[in-house]
């Protein structure tokens, strides 16, 4: 089994797919945009594989999905999206099993936490404490936090960055946005199997794999 190869300090976590299932609230959200400009309901799990990559290219997907882009402008269908979601942001979404008790074990070994998320940060906040864990993060940065988002390397190093500290640093995601920013980073990335990925875990180059949550603090080095 992988075992990060040095002391970790500071873990920092992707949010959608990765610490919460928020694929349900996503999926109505963008069905509200599609069926405002005429277009079919899309699937739940035609959703699950189009988040992580922000609000507007989900838009995008959806359209692409029911019959194409057709010049449609998404910036002026955005505000459509985010009015409903932040309205419905936590009706079903759930924290991922094994969540609670990895944080636990993180705080035990006095490793700090934070969410670097492609979500905007004022959507990410409220779901983390609507979820009852916004206390147990450092930082928290959206994809409006700075003027570039991952997979750029710098969303990741910035959020190390407020986090404090100069110690060893993992990131956990579950989309090549993740793998792809820890990479550029210089940071090990562990890889969730049960996330929105469409396409070959194997394919992302993480460090590591885990089916749960509970299975992070076994592979950071004691």
């Amino acid at each position: 089994m992988f075992v990060v190869p040095f002391d970790v300090e500071r873990i920092v976590f992707d949010l959608d797919g990765t610490l919460v299932d928020s694929a349900p609230d996503l999926h109505r959200a963008t069905n509200h945009v599609l069926t405002s400009v005429g277009r079919t309901e899309i699937p739940l799990e035609a959703v699950r594989h189009m988040v992580g990559e922000g609000a507007k290219r989900l838009i995008e997907k959806g359209l692409a999905h029911t019959g194409g882009i057709n010049g449609f402008d998404l910036d002026a269908l955005l505000p459509t999206f985010l009015d409903f979601y932040k309205d419905n942001l936590c009706v079903e979404s759930r924290l991922y099993d094994g969540a609670l008790e990895m944080l636990d074990a993180l705080e035990a070994r006095g490793i700090k936490s934070a969410v670097c998320t492609n979500k905007p940060v004022h959507l990410a906040e409220p779901l983390l404490e609507a979820l009852g864990i916004r206390q147990r993060f450092v930082a928290v940065t959206g994809g409006d936090s700075f003027p570039f988002r991952k997979p750029d390397p710098r969303h990741l190093t910035e959020t190390l960055a407020l986090m404090g500290g100069i110690g060893g640093a993992v990131m956990v995601g579950d989309t090549i946005s993740d793998t792809a920013a820890a990479k550029a980073a210089g940071v090990p990335s562990i890889l969730v199997s049960y996330g929105y990925l469409s396409g070959s875990l194997a394919d992302l180059d993480a460090d590591a794999i885990v089916d749960s949550l509970a299975d992070i603090p076994g592979i950071l080095r004691a």
